[in-house]
């Protein structure tokens, strides 16, 4: 039976209805409603279809505050990106439970057999056969998926003229690399320039951030799975893509997503590339759905954006405020999400060790984070490298990951 739209965003919806009123946006005392992006990941398997991780926010840490994260700071909480690090930290914790349990498979995972692995597929887990994953979005990812309806949105809709190339970064834009193949623009500026790398969008008198837009990031998922790099180093990345992509109709235009995720958009010259490792470009479609979240931006005629962001799995959720846990100071050690870099390599440690995989375990017993990308993970920096390369203009938001794991709870 050929799914629908609405089967995958019900999922998401019903879930978010669950979440306490406190983790939601609010009327306020002026009677302005906020609004805030959901997204959720969707496992669809024997059972029907579930709900892994959902998400809200939109908001990311400006380039200048990324050194100052030391790992404990979210650099990026657009629901998004929020929802796919949440599916990552209920990974390994199922990956934990299942290598304590002593069980070769769980509801989600299975132990990969020996015959299996080899010298670049090493990972002990891998997902299920039959299980596909879907994800919703209640807004069109920032970037250029959503640029036509950003141009639909003005009072003049006559695309702005790019300045020379020399210029077309502001004057408070951070220094980039001087080898950089072309600028990475505002996120919402000169939007007749279609099919380039976006920064997050932000307020013109906003500090600057490096940080790509979630139709970037999306795109690159076709190819680097939704693993993160610590959970590709006990994950097998083979079938964990995204299947599905569904949009509210209002926030899907087809030229645009076409543009941006299809392989007869921007990521042509990735038809049919595979990688060593289990990577392989794998584009998803995008389905439409006629359900709308009662906290859009079109929830009402005046809305003003939400502070807070929240992550919910299974297994936990939480409420953040800048990247931090509600309540703790921004960079204070105590404040740090399940879901932040230190966090997550901590939890991914002791499931290398809990399941008994020594290599993995000394990739992860290293003096600093940035020790941990440059250990094994020369297949998936390469599938990076060959994606980057097709879209182009894509700067990294560097610095920063010079922190050790110590100093957090799993």
């Amino acid at each position: 039976m050929e799914i629908s739209g609405d089967d995958i965003a019900d999922v998401v919806l019903k879930q978010f209805d669950s979440w306490e009123k406190k983790r939601k946006p609010i009327i306020r005392t002026n009677g302005v409603r906020e609004w805030v992006p959901l997204s959720g990941i969707v496992a669809e398997g024997t059972n029907g279809f579930t709900c892994l991780a959902a998400a809200t926010g939109m908001k990311c840490l400006p380039q200048k505050s990324v050194p100052q994260a030391q790992g404990v700071v979210l650099h990026d909480w657009h629901a998004e990106v929020l929802a796919i690090r949440s599916f990552n930290r209920f990974l390994l914790e199922e990956c934990h439970s299942l290598a304590l349990s002593k069980k070769i498979s769980s509801e989600y995972l299975r132990i990969r057999d020996e015959h299996e692995r080899t010298e670049s597929h090493f990972q002990p887990f891998a997902l299920k056969e039959g299980i596909k994953l879907h994800m919703y979005c209640s807004e069109a990812p920032c970037g250029d998926a959503s640029m036509e309806l950003t141009m639909a949105s003005q009072d003049d809709a006559t695309p702005w003229s790019l300045p020379p190339s020399t210029d077309a970064l502001s004057p408070s834009t951070p220094q980039v690399p001087a080898s950089a193949p072309e600028p990475v623009l505002h996120g919402r500026s000169y939007f007749s320039a279609l099919g380039i790398v976006r920064r997050k969008p932000s307020r013109p008198d906003a500090p600057p951030t490096l940080s790509k837009s979630c139709t970037d990031k999306l795109a690159l998922t076709q190819s680097t799975s939704l693993l993160s790099s610590l959970s590709s180093l006990l994950i097998s990345p083979t079938n964990i893509y995204i299947h599905t992509l569904v949009l509210p109709s209002s926030q899907l235009s087809s030229t645009a997503v076409t543009r941006a995720f299809s392989p007869s958009g921007r990521l042509a010259p990735l038809l049919g590339k595979q990688w060593a490792g289990g990577y392989a470009f794998n584009p998803f479609r995008v389905l439409s759905t006629e359900m709308e979240f009662p906290f859009s931006r079109r929830s009402a005629a005046d809305v003003v954006p939400s502070s807070i962001a929240s992550s919910w799995t299974p297994n936990g959720s939480e409420t953040l405020i800048g990247g931090t846990l509600q309540g703790r100071k921004q960079f204070d050690v105590r404040g740090a999400s399940r879901v932040c870099k230190r966090r997550m390599w901590k939890l991914a440690l002791e499931v290398a060790v809990v399941a008994c995989v020594p290599a993995v375990e000394r990739c992860l017993r290293v003096e600093k984070y940035g020790d941990v990308k440059e250990s094994v993970l020369l297949d998936r920096r390469t599938v990076k490298g060959d994606v980057r390369a097709v879209l182009g203009g894509w700067v990294r938001n560097g610095g920063g990951e010079g922190f050790g794991v110590e100093g957090v709870e799993v």
